[in-house]
């Protein structure tokens, strides 16, 4: 009997080996890792230079304490990821995953304004149908009903705005001057908080987990910007399942050429090889902490082996041109993906930028209506793509507690075979399912 405390019910396959954009379990199936897990292997599994660069770091030095020492990969990594962060002088705080970034970026805002003399400065404002993490400062800015629901009654300092969601836009004019539409309601949020109460706003540039990689409209990010600048308010972009080349970019926000105050990042900045997550300031963000001095830290905090993972999978990405690839393989997929499923009856939406892809499931295309969650409809696909020996991931109850999303993020360095295999499998897994709806 296993001591290990499972996350899901059930006992779950046992994985032993990855190569790529597959994964092998203890009876040698093969898995194509159409999820990347989490929606975070970007260089694939397996990589011997990666696991190279591990190993020297850790048989040099394996730790020291962030208080009493730097190292020299963590300067370095931090020097080499300034040139493709969209940050004005970026400062590198790095942490063990996204749910300490963001915690991480909250601290640093509360710091900031109160460091420029503005204590009143506390709220967070970020958007319904949001995921930002599953620590207790992160899941109160999340948005997701059901991850909230057991904790509520730890939470409900953040306020939120509406989701944007272009398949269920809330905007009354929608597809007309959505952006604006929003851009308005976070300004008029902001007022109603109150003058020089708002410390920041967080946002994915590209959703992720929680609206199924819901692509904003294109005037959405400068009108936001604009607001936050506006009204002094920091602005937070959440990277952390869009960042270091899933969307096509270096990071989704690029996609506006917005430059926001703060970036969180994680998943793909260590491609699953080590616990890597980033909060990275501007300068101007940095300088004004840093002279009153940041009440804040972690044990694992700028650990160096993490930093040697971090910059061996930053020349993995540059040197292999694996952003660039991902933006073009990822199109075709998804371009050939929603041809392949076009007369389902079940799949409403196929969206998404580059390697991030979201399939939206129905019960009524024309209404756009939700299977009732208690049909199960993401879980029996999954399981349908499974027994196929495809991996894709999930995400549920995002319309109002139904709702139904498939998301696929494989490794950047998919071959045109296994780009056709994803197609044909989850095309099949769908059909099968759609088969037995009620």
């Amino acid at each position: 009997m296993s001591g290990v405390f499972r996350r899901t019910a059930g006992e779950p396959v046992v994985a032993v080996r990855g190569e790529g954009a597959w994964v092998m379990d203890a009876g040698d199936r093969r898995y194509l890792d159409a999820a990347g897990g989490a929606i975070a292997v970007s260089i694939g599994h397996g990589d011997q230079g990666v696991a190279a660069a591990m190993r020297r770091q850790a048989a040099q030095l394996a730790y020291v304490h962030a208080a009493a020492f730097t190292t020299e990969p963590v300067e370095a990594y931090a020097a080499e990821l300034a040139a493709v962060l969209p940050i004005v002088d970026p400062y590198v705080f790095p942490v063990s995953g996204g749910a300490e970034a963001v915690e991480t970026a909250f601290k640093l805002a509360r710091a900031y304004h109160l460091a420029a003399g503005e204590p009143e400065r506390h709220v967070i404002v970020a958007r319904h149908g949001s995921y930002h993490g599953n620590t207790r400062g992160a899941l109160d800015a999340s948005g997701r009903a059901g991850l909230r629901r057991p904790y509520e009654p730890w939470l409900g300092q953040t306020v939120h705005v509406p989701a944007v969601y272009e398949y269920r836009c809330p905007n009354p004019a929608h597809p007309g001057g959505c952006g604006q539409w929003h851009a308005e309601r976070l300004a008029e949020t902001f007022g109603r908080i109150g003058p020089g109460r708002v410390a920041a706003f967080i946002a994915e540039p590209i959703a992720g987990a929680t609206l199924g990689a819901a692509v904003p409209p294109g005037d959405y990010w400068p009108a936001v910007a604009g607001v936050c600048r506006d009204h002094g308010v920091l602005l937070i972009a959440d990277e952390v399942m869009g960042g270091f080349g899933r969307t096509g970019a270096w990071f989704a926000i690029d996609h506006w050429g917005v430059r926001p105050d703060i970036l969180v990042a994680a998943k793909g900045a260590s491609s699953g090889y080590w616990p890597l997550g980033i909060c990275a300031a501007s300068g101007a963000v940095h300088d004004a902490v840093a002279a009153v001095g940041f009440v804040h830290g972690y044990t694992w905090s700028h650990h160096p082996v993490g930093a040697a993972v971090g910059r061996e999978v930053l020349r993995r990405l540059t040197d292999g041109g694996l952003v660039e690839r991902a933006g073009v393989v990822g199109e075709r997929l998804r371009s050939r993906l929603a041809e392949a499923v076009e007369d389902s009856p079940v799949v409403g939406d196929v969206r998404g930028r580059g390697m991030l892809i979201g399939v939206e499931l129905v019960a009524d295309r024309a209404t756009k209506a939700p299977f009732p969650r208690a049909v199960r409809i993401t879980e029996r696909v999954v399981a349908a793509a499974r027994s196929r020996g495809l991996l894709v991931y999930s995400s549920t109850g995002h319309v109002d507690g139904d709702g139904d999303l498939v998301l696929l993020g494989p490794p950047f360095t998919i071959d045109h075979t296994e780009e056709t295999m994803i197609i044909e499998r989850l095309d099949a897994a769908i059909d099968e399912v759609a088969g037995g709806t009620p």
